[in-house]
């Protein structure tokens, strides 16, 4: 009868290994490399899972926890009014929030000192428009606000063409025709800023729109070529040629990356013709050819900045369209108390200049305008935050007091 012992367990482990390398089959040949090699698959395996688990985790962390900005009843459903603009006003808001934050600012921001509606010498309001910022859907929301507010609502007569920049004597009629206006009144017009105080005029409550540069000069290169632009202006002028098919047949990009003339935009050059409305500091800035002119220039830049801060009661902005409503509301509201209610009610119906035939520009061609619009750029910011610090004081003033 045979012997049942079994082997000793190292003849078991040696007949594995030997069936291993015979059937030319990977095994390690120390045990506890294999096991140290499953140990750092795993731990690395747990790490990353966990680092992506813990990232989600702070978002959500973020978002669950109120933020600053609610503790002054600043929020997307109840801080700003209802409307499909709310999201990206708060947005722009809370950049200048968090800007004022860092910079010590915040606790300095008063309503009372950013309202210049108190400086205003009469009870009219003068909207100096520029061109292609949406000013036509203003104008009809202040045609509306006049019936309800009781207000009389003035616009310049139909130009052959616009002027926007005067001589001394045109600035003086102009001022003395505002304020011979019957009161309270509001007059719209296409001209650059005049001041009311050095023609010894009494002054009247500035307001204005501004609009992206970039977006702008696009528009109006678009409307300027729209069939229903250059059939008024054959109207007008009769005896002028009208412009070559190859103009009007003209497109931004090709225009940009030919290096067109009319789409160079070349620091401190000069106007070019009088329907070139690429500088919308310009109409800040006032009717000075040296300071004003040159396109895109360090003067007129500041300048500008200095009309707005010391001169204008409200300069909006259709980017921040909730924004720009409660400011014009609560800073001049003898004429634009309920411009949130007939906006979001009647928004639909309000008249806006807009051009369908416009076309689609690329990104790239609008970041290659952008470098040679940088100075235009920083008015265009500069007006947002001054407007979104206007809407943050009000909200400080209210909720806490400052």
């Amino acid at each position: 009868m045979s012997s049942t012992k079994k082997k000793p367990f190292s003849m078991n482990l040696r007949d594995v290994e030997n069936f291993f390398k015979y059937r030319r089959m990977p095994y390690p040949k120390r045990s506890a490399e294999f096991i140290a090699l499953i140990a750092v698959s795993c731990t690395l395996f747990l790490f990353l899972h966990t680092k992506s688990l813990n990232s989600r985790l702070h978002e959500m962390e973020i978002k669950l926890q109120p933020s600053e900005l609610s503790a002054i009843g600043l929020s997307a459903s109840n801080a700003i009014q209802s409307g499909s603009d709310s999201k990206s006003d708060l947005k722009g808001v809370h950049g200048t929030y968090q800007y004022l934050k860092s910079t010590g600012q915040l606790h300095e921001l008063n309503s009372f000192k950013l309202n210049n509606t108190r400086r205003a010498e009469m009870d009219t309001v003068f909207f100096n428009r520029v061109p292609k910022v949406g000013s036509e859907t203003l104008i009809e929301l202040m045609k509306q606000l006049s019936d309800i507010n009781g207000f009389t609502l003035f616009r310049e007569k139909q130009p052959k063409a616009i002027l926007v920049t005067l001589g001394p004597i045109q600035q003086l009629q102009l001022a003395e025709d505002i304020a011979d206006l019957e009161q309270p009144a509001a007059y719209v017009h296409h001209v650059n800023f005049i001041n009311f105080t050095h023609l010894e005029v009494p002054r009247p409550i500035y307001i204005n729109m501004v609009r992206d540069p970039v977006e702008r000069v696009i528009s109006w290169f678009y409307y300027a070529r729209a069939p229903w632009v250059q059939a008024q202006r054959q109207r007008n002028f009769p005896s002028v040629p009208g412009p070559k098919v190859q103009w009007l047949k003209k497109d931004f990009e090709s225009c940009v990356r030919n290096g067109d003339k009319e789409c160079n935009y070349i620091e401190n050059s000069d106007l070019e013709h009088v329907s070139d409305h690429r500088r919308q500091t310009l109409f800040f800035c006032g009717h000075s050819r040296k300071d004003c002119m040159p396109f895109n220039s360090e003067r007129a830049l500041q300048i500008a900045k200095r009309t707005v801060e010391s001169e204008y009661a409200v300069v909006g902005s259709w980017t921040d369209v909730n924004v720009t409503l409660t400011v014009l509301e609560h800073y001049i509201p003898k004429f634009f108390k309920g411009a949130h209610q007939i906006y979001h009610t009647e928004s639909g119906g309000l008249a806006s200049n807009t051009n369908p035939l416009k076309p689609h520009v690329s990104e790239e061609i609008k970041a290659r305008v952008r470098a040679n619009f940088s100075r235009e750029i920083e008015f265009y910011e500069f007006c947002r935050q001054r407007l979104h610090k206007q809407y943050l004081a009000l909200r400080l003033d209210s909720n806490l007091n400052y």
